[in-house]
Order: C-alpha cells, then structure tokens, then sequence
C-alpha cells in the first residue's frame, strides 16, 4: 500500500500566519464555497506552483463556533484560543496537480520561517493485521470470560453510567445488523474522502467519495468495538460503557486486502472527524488505528498531533491501540504523550504475542477473541483493536461517576486511576506492556477515594 495521498499535503503554519481569505473545508464542500488558489502571495505560493503547478487550498477544521452561532463574525475569526494554540486552526490541505516535485517541496516549506509542519496526506489503517475468527456459534460462557478477567459487571454495578457522557468511536463506522447497538447510538457521520489511486495496491470498495452523514460500517472494525462499548445485553454482554451514548465517526473506509477487508484513511479524513467529535461534546474518544513511527522520516511531523493537543486541552480523553505488530514500536496516534495507549492480553492475563510494545503503553485489556457485534450480527475478534474499547468504556463510567459527585474527570486523571488500579499480569516479568490488566472495578473505587480528596482539599 502506497502510505499516502500523494497530491495532498497538510501544512500547519505558525501562529498568527494564518490568511484570513482562505475557506475551510467543510465550507467548500457543503457551501459551494470555491478553495484558495492562492495563500500567501509569496514563498509559499512561489514554492507550491514551482513544485506542484497549480494548487486549490482549504482550512482543515471548521470552526467550533458555528456560522449561525455567530453570523455577524467570519469564519476566520471564530477559531477561539484553544483552536489557534493547539494549532487545528491553522491546518491547510493543500491539492497540487503535479505531485512528482512533492519530495522537494515538502523539504522546501519546512524551512520557511511561516510553516510549523508539512507532511503528506497519509494513509493510517486499521484493523494492524487483526484476526476475525470463523463464524462459528455463539458461545456465551466465552463471551462472559473477558468482561468478567476486568470485573466490568461488578463496574457496572458500582456506575451505571451516564446518558450525558459521550464516547466518540473514530473508526469504520457502525452497523448494527444485531440489534444490540441500538439503545446507546447518537447519530454519527462520515469524513471519508478517498480518492482512487490513493489505496496503492490495495482495492477501494465501497463509499469512500464524499463526506455525509452515514456512518454505516463496510469493514466490521467499528461495529466490533462498538458492540464492546454499547451493546445492549440482547445476547452479547452489556456494554461495558453502560448508560453512556455512543457517537460513530467513519474516518476508515474499505479497501480488499489478500481476499479481506481492512479500513483505512487519510490523515485529513481521520483528524477532521476527530475535531467534529470534540466539538459535539465527546468525553472519551477511542482510536483504533495508527501510522507507524518506522513509515516516518525523521523530519516528518507525527502524526494527528494537532487534534491530540486540541482535544487533550478540552478535557478529551483519549485511547488508543498500541497496535499489532508484537515488537517494540510506536504506533501514532497511541504513542502521543498523555494518549492511553492500550496493549491485548489473553485469558490467562498474560501480554498477547502480537501487543506492540514499548515505554508509551499505559495498560492492556483482553483483546484475544473476543465476542462482540459483526456485520453479519456477531463475530469473534482479536487484536489491540479490541481491547483499546474496554478501557474507553472504563473511562466513560469513571467521567459519569465524577460528573455525579460534580467533578471533572481530566485526561491525567483517568490514565493516573487506570495505571494506579491495574492488577498484575499473569507473569512476572513483563515489560513494555505498561502497569498491568485493567481492573473496571478497582479504578472507579480508585476515583472515589481521589475524589474524597479533591473534596477534602476544597
């Protein structure tokens, strides 16, 4: 797979350099609204049209602050502080026609004094070479097993969760052919913009042009996930975000890999779904994809940082898979600093043999075939896909049970209660696999104890 977009760029300028005729995205999209063909009447004009011939160039994220919002104010000038310092608001997507100069010219804009980073549109996937077993009967014993290794029932028990706290899955999208998704599910939408050419040697299938407002899954990640965080207790056990809603982005479209499906996206389609999540109130966010750090250069900028800064800034929790690759590695967006990245252990506690590795793993959860919701209805799945969803839901009980004794549950927080009440693996010894197993319910029993506190100190 060719790991790029390779006729779009992504530029982040510095702060305050940021043209204020330049349209966002969305605003040329659902406005008619034409893109820029010109940004700075000088070296980066001059540099673009010397390299990539003619450009068209448009704001990454809209606004927070909506144009009905606020009419009387350009749309330049509603980025608020949050957006310009974590820099979403000063994100272009830049088009060139001509994408043979594209080497030079990202090595040529990285050293001008008004960029703060230029990459390529690449391309992160999802599901990191993860296993769906055969479809073979359901079997519930099974089902129950890695709920019951993280004592979620008892969690349960303990927070039910809260229909005002909101969990943004960035993924495939979500189809619930089950029936188990249904009470928990906000309406979602869809920020897949792939063009042909862009997957390399890999097929793209199905919707992937144009953005709207149906996130119905064609690959079976996200409504894996999904069935973890939500499902209704039909058959499949209860979600383990309880009460809590559910909000579905398809950032990943389908492609046809050696005869199966996996997602995949552009950059600029996963971190502009990421920014609307935000924006429509998510309190936890859980990521099930990733670039890894080897398919870097080193002067490349890492990517989703703009998005991670932003939500962490809004109080955004956010996890993330480790990935599947059984080394020592990065994987972005998990390996961000206060990101929660999550490793896979199997039934007997131990570190799966596929768990990336490495000093950024917070924790892991079961991830090794694992009953949840599937395209068909239900599926087995495996990978650090799906162990990342257990802790996400951990965190939504933890944020609904801070928001009923009127307390924030911040990002630093959550991760702290979720290494702090970890139990041990099933091993001695192991390392790069963070501070052990998710425990659902040490970790709200965790919170309540550092709430008293923060109660005491008031």
């Amino acid at each position: 797979m060719t790991p790029r977009a390779p006729r779009r760029l992504l530029v982040t300028l510095r702060l305050g350099e940021m043209p204020e005729h330049i349209p966002s995205l969305v605003a040329c999209r659902r406005y008619g609204v034409v893109p820029a063909d010109t940004i700075d009447g000088g070296p980066i004009d001059r540099l673009l049209r010397h390299h990539g011939g003619c450009i068209q160039s448009a704001r990454l994220h809209n606004a927070r602050i909506r144009h009905e919002q606020r009419p009387d104010i350009a749309g330049a000038r509603r980025y608020d502080d949050i957006e310009q310092l974590s820099g979403v608001a000063r994100v272009l997507r830049i088009s060139v026609t001509d994408d043979t100069g594209v080497p030079a010219l990202i090595d040529a804009l990285a050293q001008l004094a008004s960029v703060e980073a230029v990459r390529v549109d690449s391309l992160a996937g999802s599901p990191f070479d993860t296993v769906a077993a055969p479809v073979q009967a359901y079997d519930e014993a099974a089902a129950w097993r890695s709920r019951e290794l993280i004592r979620l029932p008892q969690a349960l028990g303990f927070e039910t969760g809260d229909p005002a706290i909101i969990v943004g899955l960035a993924d495939s999208g979500v189809l619930d052919a089950s029936g188990e998704l249904a009470h928990g599910m906000r309406r979602g939408f869809d920020t897949v913009d792939l063009e042909p050419g862009m997957a390399g040697m890999l097929t793209l299938v199905g919707d992937n042009l144009g953005r709207d407002d149906d996130p119905s899954d064609e690959v079976g990640h996200g409504t894996g996930c999904a069935g973890i965080l939500v499902a209704g207790g039909l058959t499949l056990p209860p979600g383990g975000a309880g009460l809590c809603g559910l909000t579905p982005v398809r950032v990943l479209g389908a492609a046809e890999q050696a005869g199966r499906r996996v997602g995949i996206g552009a950059l600029s389609n996963i971190d502009a779904g990421m920014k609307r999540l935000i924006d429509l109130g998510a309190k936890v966010i859980n990521m099930s994809f990733g670039t890894a750090e080897n398919a870097l250069t080193p002067n490349d900028p890492r990517p989703h940082a703009e998005v991670v800064r932003y939500a962490l800034s809004r109080g955004v929790i956010l996890v993330a898979a480790s990935g599947n690759s059984g080394k020592a590695e990065r994987y972005y967006p998990a390996a961000h600093d206060d990101v929660i990245a999550v490793g896979a252990v199997d039934d007997a506690l131990n570190p799966a043999r596929f768990s990336t590795r490495g000093e950024h793993v917070a924790l892991c959860a079961p991830g090794q075939k694992i009953w949840t919701s599937g395209l068909a209805g239900y599926q087995q799945a495996t990978g650090t896909s799906f162990a990342a969803p257990f802790v996400s839901a951990v965190c939504a009980l933890m944020a609904s049970y801070a928001q009923r004794r009127a307390l924030a549950l911040t990002p630093a927080l959550a991760r702290d209660i979720l290494i702090r009440s970890a139990r041990p693996f099933g091993v001695a010894g192991v390392e790069g696999c963070g501070a052990g197993v998710l425990d659902a319910l040490a970790a709200l029993q965790l919170l309540d104890e550092r709430l008293d506190e923060l109660l005491g100190e008031d």
